[in-house]
């Protein structure tokens, strides 16, 4: 099926409006329409370009794949499907290391694209609309999960980019005339709706979809439950930040909800207002790391401190140390990076990624 039917509507309706559910054969049909999905073309003309320069990293080629959900599926499911037993590779960078440049260049040139001025605007209109918010929601769970100390970003990357594929598969199924206007509607309205009315819901089939995709379990399991009233790990950072981008958009999202999610993080209130004020303006992507961290977990979170601009009491406070601890951490963090004092150690963290 060509991408160009992605978003074809079909006649699946009862009597009174609602759509009918699908059966199997339209469902793998569907699975498979969006499996195809087109790049858009400026991100594949810039991976291009990349795996044909000399001396790229992986790191570039990675960010550039997760600037498109198309390509970052394309990759991930090469090097999750290979000969053999499956590599599960949770990352982008791990995969762009396991397919090398030219298996990834190989890769992207068999992809169909689509062009934002060119086209039926339809068509492009519903892959745009979701790889923006596809990526906006990426570059906000950078940054919860940041706030929550919780770890695995190339894997959480992935989940989040894919959070929603599930969405242009019931558009597939059932047409955009499924979908409310998220202005009027909840992220959770929604869900209870497509329950009710479709039997299933968008983050079900996509965790369906990335199963079928080879995708490791994890990336599934944060995708399916993002939405769940009790998530937690990468499926509350996802759904926290998934609820920021809404309310950055002037969409409706009920703040006691971002709060209850915030608390599972042991986000603080002060620091979701922070976010929701950052959010989109600061924007940057975080660096990946040029190489491996020397730095235990507790040191890079004392250092993390730092960074953030707080004095040793504070940062003591915030993990339930004591103070000449963290002194110990901070002189340890000196000493195994070569800093002479904590803004050289800062400068030196950031610039490896490591922060």
């Amino acid at each position: 099926m060509s991408p160009a039917t992605a978003t074809k509507k079909e006649s699946a309706t009862e009597t009174g409006g609602r759509p009918a559910r699908a059966g199997g054969a339209r469902l793998a049909e569907a699975f498979e329409a969006i499996t195809q999905l087109p790049a858009l073309s400026e991100a594949r003309r810039r991976l291009m370009s990349l795996t044909h320069s000399e001396g790229q990293s992986t790191g570039d080629m990675a960010e550039a794949i997760e600037s498109d959900a198309a390509l970052a599926i394309a990759v991930m499911r090469a090097a999750n499907n290979g000969a053999g037993p499956p590599a599960r590779v949770g990352g982008v960078q791990e995969a762009v290391d396991a397919l090398t440049p030219g298996g990834v260049r190989v890769i992207a040139s068999s992809l169909e694209t689509y062009d934002p001025f060119d086209g039926d605007g339809a068509v492009r209109r519903t892959y745009e609309q979701f790889r923006r918010h596809a990526l906006a929601t990426r570059h906000a769970a950078d940054r919860v999960a940041e706030a929550a100390r919780i770890g695995q970003p190339d894997e959480l990357a992935i989940s989040a980019l894919l959070h929603d594929v599930g969405k242009l598969v019931l558009a597939q199924l059932y047409g955009e005339g499924y979908s409310a206007d998220p202005a009027t509607e909840t992220p959770e309205e929604r869900i209870r709706r497509e329950r009710r009315e479709l039997g299933i819901d968008h983050a079900l089939v996509g965790a369906v979809l990335v199963r079928r995709w080879g995708l490791k379990p994890q990336i599934a399991a944060a995708i399916e439950r993002h939405h769940a009233a009790d998530a937690d790990g990468h499926a509350a950072v996802i759904s926290l930040a998934d609820a920021i981008v809404h309310q950055s958009s002037g969409h409706r999202v009920p703040l006691e909800g971002m709060m209850a999610t915030a608390e599972r993080l042991d986000i603080s209130e002060d620091s979701v207002r922070a976010l929701l004020y950052e959010f989109p303006h600061a924007g940057t992507q975080r660096r990946r790391a040029s190489e491996p961290c020397p730095l235990s977990t507790r040191e890079v979170d004392s250092l993390r401190g730092l960074a953030e601009g707080k004095v040793y009491k504070q940062i003591a406070q915030e993990l339930s140390l004591s103070v000449s601890t963290i002194r110990t951490h901070l002189h340890n963090v000196y000493r195994k990076i070569g800093a002479v004092d904590r803004a050289q150690a800062v400068l030196i963290a950031r610039d490896r990624g490591w922060i």
